[in-house]
């Protein structure tokens, strides 16, 4: 199975090198730019890296890939760059999906006092973090825990377990899709301090 990341930093990284080492065929990357740890440990590796601005150029996916892989990305995936790919584009949201849909879904849980959270492998689709799931995992929030120390002790390594569990199941024809229920739905904007005054 040929795959394509579509990701920035740690994540997108660690995913990588993940599926390399697992003898997975990554075909491409497009990180948000050249200094990306993504784009840096493609070129590394042999493996074609371009750089994507606000969505992601269909002409940068190769015509032979099998499932788009999305690890971080804060770019657009539209439908046109997903149909590229013959399964389509899955990525990895840090929340129970329908809950907390957005870029700061790790803090707004904390935030909200939730005693748990997790990450859903998803597949995408052109909402925001609305497409059908996929996998899910959970963990428990800590007292006093904060938005990095989650991610870097559960979230994290969730997203890369995942990914490789999704991987698995796609590769097999047996990758489930199961549509968000909206009535449970929430999405929150940015964190700020400012957004959170009025709270």
């Amino acid at each position: 199975m040929k795959l394509f990341i579509v990701g920035q930093k740690w994540l997108a990284d660690a995913l990588l090198r993940q599926c390399a080492d697992g003898g997975l065929d990554v075909v491409g990357v497009s990180a948000p730019s050249r200094d990306d740890r993504l784009f840096r440990t493609a070129e590394a590796m042999g493996i074609a890296a371009s750089v994507h601005a606000r969505s992601l150029e269909p002409a940068v996916v190769p015509e032979n890939v099998d499932l788009i892989l999305s690890a971080g990305a804060h770019c657009f995936i539209g439908q046109a760059a997903r149909s590229k790919a013959t399964m389509g584009a899955i990525g990895y949201h840090p929340s129970l999906l329908p809950q907390h849909r957005g870029r700061d879904a790790i803090r707004w849980a904390i935030h909200m006092r939730e005693p748990v959270t997790g990450g859903t492998i998803y597949w995408m689709d052109d909402g925001a973090d609305t497409g059908d799931i996929a996998i899910q995992d959970w963990c428990h929030i800590r007292p006093g825990d904060t938005a990095a120390e989650l991610w870097r002790r559960d979230l994290g390594p969730m997203g890369l377990r995942l990914f490789a569990l999704a991987i698995d199941l796609a590769a097999r024809g047996r990758l489930p899709r199961r549509p968000q229920c909206e009535h449970t739905a929430s999405w929150e904007p940015g964190f700020s301090g400012r957004l959170l005054s009025g709270l």
